[in-house]
């Protein structure tokens, strides 16, 4: 492993700011989260997609649907929400991973903060809130606030010489974060489960499960995704053309999948697999066809944030 140094950040320490937050995210701000124009913007419809308890069979290509399918994953993935220094609320996906702390989860470098001076009050987002299983604007298994977080030191960058994108495509685009216990005093990997995870070199055409909660940004009935349900995507892996680091599948999914995990290995019976790596592009950015989502796959570099986090004290 490289010695690279990471870049660490305090969350929500105390209980007065633990409840602050669990009471900011109410079930309309969730929805809302991410839009581009709230103050105009209509709260978005539930969507009641009907689950179907049938196990999707193994090996089926998906370019984007509403998980219908159950599972280890229902519970494991959530919605990761935040505030921007402009005061606007967006949202990620993250996953509970295996830990020895049963608190540690991964998502988004970009998530998390924007590249600059990790000391500027304005890098790191606010408020970050993670709700597993988050469905219609609810917390199926409660929220947590995040007590510790994470990103590689490439995101120090001076932003007047390096751009967000150029550190994306350079393979450093992971973030971890340490989750505070629940109200009840339970770590969240005891209430919700957690996905394997591995620091693997890719493999060409290996099949990739892809989850994520994207929100289209469009204020118009064209919408496809609202944020309101979590969606999957699967299909053989790719390298970008343009990122060649970066390895994706076809899958139609955009802002707001950002962190999601891709999952080798992913059995659709028991919605487990690991995780090698985190929605962090599409193909804008890194090339290759149209609708085509690329991770940062899981390396030197995310398995030093990885050991960071599960040595945290919860």
């Amino acid at each position: 492993m490289t010695t690279q140094p990471i870049t660490t950040h305090a969350g929500a320490t105390t209980a007065q700011e633990r409840g602050r937050i669990d009471a900011y995210w109410t079930p309309d701000r969730m929805r809302m989260a991410g839009a581009m124009v709230p103050e105009i913007t209509p709260v978005p419809e539930d969507d009641n997609t009907p689950d179907d308890p049938r196990p999707l069979p193994a090996n089926t290509p998906d370019p984007g649907a509403v998980w219908t399918h159950g599972g280890a994953v229902n519970q494991s993935v959530g919605r990761l929400f935040f505030t921007f220094d402009d005061g606007y609320d967006g949202s990620c996906t993250a996953t509970v991973v295996t830990s020895a702390n049963r608190s540690t989860v991964i998502t988004a470098a970009h998530c998390l903060r924007a590249i600059g001076n990790p000391a500027a009050d304005d890098t790191w987002r606010k408020n970050l809130y993670f709700v597993p299983g988050y469905r219609n604007g609810t917390k199926p298994l409660g929220g947590f606030t995040i007590k510790n977080m994470a990103t590689p030191s490439r995101w120090d960058a001076d932003p007047s010489t390096t751009s967000l994108d150029d550190v994306a495509l350079g393979g450093h685009d992971t973030g971890i974060l340490v989750a505070n216990p629940s109200a009840g005093g339970r770590r969240i990997a005891d209430v919700t489960g957690s996905q394997r995870i591995a620091f693997t070199k890719p493999v060409q055409g290996e099949f990739v499960h892809t989850f994520g909660y994207p929100k289209d940004r469009l204020n118009n009935s064209a919408a496809k995704y609202a944020g309101s349900r979590m969606i999957h995507c699967a299909g053989p892996a790719q390298p970008g053309p343009k990122a060649p680091l970066l390895w994706g599948e076809a899958c139609d999914m955009g802002h707001g999948a950002s962190g999601g995990p891709h999952l080798a290995q992913f059995d659709p019976r028991t919605g487990v697999g690991t995780v090698v790596g985190v929605t962090t592009t599409t193909d804008e950015l890194a090339g290759g066809q149209t609708a085509t989502l690329y991770a940062t796959r899981l390396g030197d570099s995310a398995h030093r944030l990885y050991d960071w986090a599960q040595s945290r004290p919860v």
